[in-house]
């Protein structure tokens, strides 16, 4: 019995893994991630002062607020590019275009050591605090309830990033690029917050 068992669970992930959808454990993961850096980040800035929220190191680095609206803009973006990578047709070469990308993704996110600047339409653009926080909110909702539901093969569609040091990512790297950008940037949050300069 215990056998047959196996073997069942064995055929059920091969079939997961051949029709490119979701694992259990490639779900639980991406939601994980999306409530864990959600919490992380309400946590680090709902009780800022407006004076804290404004504070800018230098001229050309971010306030905590500005970075709030980054990580907003940014979700957006990300999460549009998982949409489009679903709209084009299947990539037959998905599993060799893909492989290892995910564990990449992990690595280098949360790696501050890196910098890179960001694309012009998640650059901040001076939104007030109540309406960065709300946006913020309704997006990660709308992410959060795509990763708990879909059925789609999210990791036979891909989609090529800017950047050529992550080449091609499938919809999944997408989607689970959301929440590591989001934890990337709760790290120069506490940076900022860190600093001596910054208001008590």
């Amino acid at each position: 019995m215990r056998i047959l068992i196996a073997v069942l669970l064995l055929g059920t992930m091969m079939a997961w893994a051949a029709d490119g959808k979701m694992t259990p454990e490639e779900r639980a993961k991406v939601i994980k991630y999306l409530k864990d850096s959600q919490k992380e980040f309400l946590d680090s800035v709902e009780k800022v002062s407006d004076e804290q929220w404004n504070y800018k190191p230098s001229p050309e680095r971010w306030s905590v607020g500005e970075v709030a609206e980054h990580i907003y803009l940014a979700e957006g973006l990300l999460f549009g590019a998982a949409q489009r990578a679903l709209e084009a047709p299947v990539n037959p070469d998905w599993e060799a275009k893909t492989k290892g990308k995910t564990e990449f993704l992990e690595k280098v996110m949360v790696d501050r050591s890196r910098k890179a600047a960001a694309p012009e339409a998640i650059v901040p653009t001076g939104k007030t605090r109540a309406e960065i926080m709300k946006l913020f909110k309704e997006v990660r909702a709308k992410t959060l309830k795509f990763a708990e539901e879909t059925q789609l093969p999210l990791k036979e569609h891909t989609l090529d990033h800017p950047f050529p040091v992550f080449g091609t990512l499938n919809a999944y790297q997408w989607l689970i690029y959301v929440p590591l950008h989001n934890l990337r940037h709760n790290l120069q949050i506490a940076e900022v917050k860190g600093l001596e300069s910054y208001p008590k």
